[in-house]
């Protein structure tokens, strides 16, 4: 038995709007057997631009009832068929949603109109309800109320029924198709295609623009989850409905799907995509000649445009390395800006300062320190190549580091020998660098010393 359901609303999401008008009809698989149809009242303003499209008015609704008060005889007439709308997901996660504040916990099997069409009516130029109705000669009457919706939907479903000669409607209520859980939009060809492997994602909307970059361990079931719930928030409404298609990037191991990932948000700026918009070390080792000609040496927080000589996520984690090449190689506390006060300078581990900062030593000398503690904090920067799984049995991967920074990353066969940086240069795609990519690498490194090839620093 099917429910074939259109509803009227406030707006786009569940979460912060109501049902204004709602129409079920209950269709045997032969004929309609039963119709529902009521305004409701919202208990909110009806938008002027909804009401301009759906011809219901705040005064139309004024005297309906609340959904609480219809809540149980459309759980009664839904709760036990197959739901089938327009993008039923939409419907779906509406009825959900105020079904569910009510206490009534909806749960069906769900068939969309709009991914039907495209399978058993393929090639037409338009699957929205209106135009859909035009190409196949289906009356269409009130169009954008519950009651003509539902009415056209149901004859577009009888259609349906009708023309499924390859039986799509029953593989799509299959319990292990993902017809259901599909963005409107979103052909069924491109989730097949995806693998079970490491990878980078893109959905993009109707011109092809990448929305969103995600990575995934396995692309199959990552996007999968995507599309699973029924959350009914308006940026998860949205999402859904621009998703028009899905690309993908095979990757040998989830580590390079992450640097992926980083790179092509950095180079896409999806408008969804937002937390690794953001990430950027918060703290960097900054040096500076002073107007008397010393080098100093600065832990501050990182600016657009400034080039530090190292990054911290943390400022603790700056001052504790500070201090150590200071220790080691006898720097003056006030100007590494440790001492701040205008007491006699302290000195470094019982050592008296050599007095860079009274002047009294000579400037030559003491920056001949500064760039040998620069020097030594670059020359501990390793250079190493990562070796992990390929893509297939025959290859492996390999991400390549150079005095700490990403130089790229690919894919070479298992039987080729991997003797020095430059070779492996010639193999390797080179890929842009950046903190939050390098401590994904070192932590990764620090993890599987057992995958690490070093090379001596050049």
């Amino acid at each position: 038995m099917y429910a074939i359901v259109d509803i009227e609303t406030t707006g786009g999401h569940a979460s912060a709007n109501g049902i204004t008008e709602i129409a079920v009809i209950i269709h045997d698989g032969a004929k309609v057997i039963r119709r529902y149809e009521t305004l409701i009242n919202p208990q909110r303003n009806i938008p002027v631009y909804i009401s301009a499209l759906t011809g219901i008015s705040n005064e139309m609704v004024a005297r309906a009832p609340l959904f609480s008060e219809v809540a149980a005889e459309i759980f009664s007439l839904l709760h036990d068929k197959i739901f089938i709308a327009h993008n039923v997901n939409f419907d779906y996660s509406f009825l959900k949603y105020h079904l569910s504040a009510c206490g009534y916990e909806l749960q069906c099997k769900k068939l969309c109109t709009v991914r039907l069409s495209r399978k058993v009516f393929p090639g037409l130029i338009s699957y929205s309800l209106g135009k859909l109705c035009k190409q196949l000669k289906i009356d269409l009457c009130n169009h954008h109320r519950a009651g003509g919706d539902a009415e056209a939907t149901a004859v577009l479903f009888s259609m349906l029924l009708e023309h499924d000669e390859a039986g799509h409607i029953s593989q799509s209520l299959n319990r292990n198709s993902k017809e259901q859980l599909l963005p409107p939009n979103v052909k069924r060809a491109d989730f097949d295609r995806l693998p079970n492997t490491p990878g980078v994602y893109y959905f993009n909307n109707q011109k092809g623009k990448v929305l969103y970059v995600g990575k995934a361990k396995n692309l199959k079931k990552r996007v999968s989850s995507h599309f699973t719930g029924n959350n009914a928030n308006k940026q998860r409404q949205d999402f859904m409905r621009d998703i028009h298609s899905i690309n993908f990037q095979e990757c040998g191991t989830e580590l390079m799907a992450f640097i992926l990932e980083a790179t092509e948000i950095k180079r896409l700026w999806p408008e969804n995509n937002r937390a690794l918009k953001r990430f950027e070390q918060a703290y960097g080792l900054f040096t500076y000649e002073d107007q008397r000609g010393y080098l100093r040496l600065l832990i501050d927080k990182k600016r657009k445009g400034s080039v530090p000589v190292y990054s911290f996520n943390q400022v603790f984690e700056g001052h504790s390395l500070l201090r150590q090449l200071m220790e080691e190689f006898e720097l003056c506390p006030k100007l590494c800006f440790i001492q701040r006060n205008q007491d006699e300078c302290i000195g470094v581990e019982n050592k008296p300062c050599k007095g860079a900062c009274k002047g009294s030593e000579s400037r030559v000398l003491y920056n001949i320190r500064v760039q040998q503690a620069i020097a030594k904090l670059k020359s501990n920067l390793p250079s190493f190549a990562l070796l992990d799984q390929g893509r297939n049995d025959e290859e492996q991967s390999v991400i390549l580091m150079e005095g700490g920074h990403l130089q790229g990353m690919g894919y070479v066969m298992k039987n080729v020998p991997l003797e020095d940086l430059g070779s492996l240069k010639n193999v390797i795609q080179p890929y842009p660098s950046n903190d939050y990519i390098r401590n994904l690498v070192h932590t990764f490194a620090s993890k599987n010393p057992d995958r690490i090839l070093n090379f001596q620093n050049h």
